[in-house]
This record gives structure tokens, C-alpha cells and sequence, in this order.
């Protein structure tokens, strides 16, 4: 599964480890992440993730 990048603050979203923090389970890819989840470092949603290599 791909990672993703809020281009706002640089917070790679890893989708091995999620966002257990915010509910988010390990292994759920960044498609499957709820539209209300935004970043967890800067409030930034969906929209300002870049996928990363």
C-alpha cells in the first residue's frame, strides 16, 4: 500500500501502521480512510495528501 504526504506539514500517513490514535486500524490504505479524517499533526484533510514513493 502506497503512503501518502500532507504537503502542509511533511506527516506521511503509513498505511502498515494507520492512525490507531484516531481510530484508524493498521492496514487501512489512505482510499479507505473516512472523508471526516484529516491530518493528525496539522488538521489538514484529505486534499493536501500527495502519494510518496
Amino acid at each position: 500500500m502506497k503512503k501518502y504526504e500532507c504537503e502542509l506539514c511533511g506527516y506521511i500517513y503509513d498505511p502498515a501502521a494507520g492512525d490507531p490514535d484516531n481510530g484508524i486500524a493498521p492496514g487501512t490504505s489512505f482510499e479507505d480512510l473516512p472523508d471526516s479524517w484529516v491530518c493528525p499533526e496539522c488538521g489538514a484533510d484529505k486534499s493536501n495528501f500527495v502519494p510518496v514513493d
